[in-house]
């Protein structure tokens, strides 16, 4: 597990040093190898996460699937409240914080969500977006084997979400049922995706819709829902006409 963790790390970290830049796309530049790694983790999904997922919605009632998708949701927030913290978001930190005592105690440990009922949406802060609030640029976009879609950024705070900071499943002294808990998390995940699958297909390339879907997400969250508005107009009196 350290080895694997260890192994993530360091491809992050070292593959725009060695990759080749071959792509004229400025926020991909490495985008023949990340190409080929989307089709590998494609195949993986199509042979093995998607028929799983298929098989689990099919057999799990619509109520205990969503309790199901609530619980690891409400395990989320945990993560979402040290990185508000991290940001020095402390308004925002106590409002996460009483989502996650709510749901945690009315939502009998997360499987229901009353806190959402209470106007408390849910909303995600990770440490790829903390390293972006302390002045970090995103570096170049990469497809990640296993993970898929980042950026230089992103898969480094991704190691630190799930390695550095604190985790529920720390506390499980069973290995067992920690990867049970992880395999179901990560199914339940899939299985939420699946109503884009006919988007996904239809498209004359998967992977630059799901480039550009990633990134334009990603700023979306790193601007709290309100990204910058860029100025395409080259001289002043150009944007006086619109």
């Amino acid at each position: 597990m350290k080895f694997n963790r260890l192994l993530l790390v360091l491809s992050v970290l070292t593959l725009s040093a060695c990759a080749t830049t071959d792509s004229s796309n400025p926020k991909d530049p490495y985008e023949e190898y990340n190409r080929g790694v989307w089709e590998f983790n494609r195949a993986i999904d199509k042979a093995i996460l998607k028929p799983t997922a298929e098989g689990y919605q099919a057999i799990t009632p619509d109520p205990i699937e969503k309790g199901i998708s609530n619980f690891f949701s409400n395990l989320g927030e945990i993560e979402t409240i040290i990185n508000d913290l991290l940001q020095a978001k402390f308004g925002k930190a106590g409002r996460d914080t009483g989502r996650f005592l709510i749901n945690s105690t009315l939502g009998l440990a997360g499987f229901l969500d009353p806190a959402t009922e209470m106007g408390l949406e849910k909303e995600e802060e990770d440490f790829g977006q903390t390293l972006a609030a302390w002045g970090f640029d995103s570096g170049p976009y990469l497809m990640l084997p296993f993970i898929g879609p980042s950026t230089a950024r992103d898969g480094i705070g991704f190691v630190v979400d799930k390695t550095a900071l604190y985790s529920p499943y720390d506390e499980l002294n069973d290995s067992q049922t920690e990867w049970s808990l992880r395999a179901l998390d990560l199914i339940q995940t899939r299985a939420e995706l699946l109503p884009l699958e006919e988007q996904l297909e239809q498209a004359l390339d998967e992977y630059s819709l799901v480039r550009d879907a990633y990134l334009q997400r990603r700023e979306f969250l790193i601007y709290d829902g309100r990204p910058p508005i860029e100025d395409d107009c080259e001289f002043e009196e150009d944007c006086e006409d619109w």
